[in-house]
């Protein structure tokens, strides 16, 4: 199966007992199933989120006919979706470069070794 990659970035609000509870609703046992089959049922096969500081990293493998859009306009109509996104809006900081509204910023691939 031909599969695409993305990798995009986001930054946290630099406060530690927010980066700790951001990483407490992350963690498997605390994740909501919910969010986990919105995320399956939009064609993403593997997700990744890598923290340094308060800058996360996320890395996602979907199937080739995978679309940002269409994510999108599913998540609007997935009650649970919008309630999660409020709830993660308390930890998340828009980079300064992002539009009005938008959290993850898709990132451009610069170097491949092979």
């Amino acid at each position: 199966m031909e599969t695409k990659r993305y990798c995009l970035a986001l930054d946290l609000i630099d406060k530690p007992e927010l980066i700790a509870e951001y990483e407490y609703w992350h963690q498997a046992e605390h994740g909501w199933p919910e969010i986990r089959k919105s995320i399956l049922d939009a064609g993403i096969l593997e997700m990744e989120i890598y923290r340094t500081g308060n800058r996360l990293f996320m890395i996602m493998e979907t199937v080739s006919s995978f679309d940002f859009e269409d994510k999108a306009k599913m998540d609007a109509m997935n009650p649970k979706v919008l309630e999660w996104e409020q709830l993660m809006w308390k930890f998340q900081k828009p980079l300064a470069w992002a539009k009005d509204g938008e959290k993850w910023i898709l990132m451009n691939r610069i170097f491949k070794l092979v």
